[in-house]
């Protein structure tokens, strides 16, 4: 069994930055690719950026520029640093691993006021 604990969500102006934190533990393997989803409120959950174990990273158009993923491979844990948050950035935002097989965060709200 593997657990994903995240942190880092929280209320934030636009304009400002956040970062997310998500961190694996238990019957870890060798974990693939790490990444972090979104849903807002009324929509589908998204896919916001990716980071596989060499480092090679995949980003939604949308965040572009704006978001940085990041994994420290030693700690079983990646990183989302999100700056000049928009308002339409908030959402319920999820950890996924590939460790054989998928396994997903609690979810942690990031809300941006405008």
């Amino acid at each position: 069994q593997v657990q994903l604990v995240e942190s880092g969500g929280g209320l934030v102006q636009a304009g400002g930055s956040l970062r997310l934190s998500c961190a694996a533990s238990g019957s870890i393997l060798s974990i693939n690719a790490m990444g972090w989803y979104r849903q807002a409120p009324g929509k589908q959950r998204e896919l916001v950026a990716a980071i596989t174990r060499g480092g090679s990273t995949n980003y939604a158009d949308s965040v572009k520029g704006q978001f940085t993923i990041s994994r420290d491979n030693a700690k079983n844990t990646v990183y989302l640093q999100m700056n000049s948050l928009k308002f339409e950035d908030t959402a319920v935002y999820y950890c996924n691993i590939l460790d054989g097989l998928a396994y997903w965060g609690q979810g942690t709200q990031v809300t941006v006021s405008s």
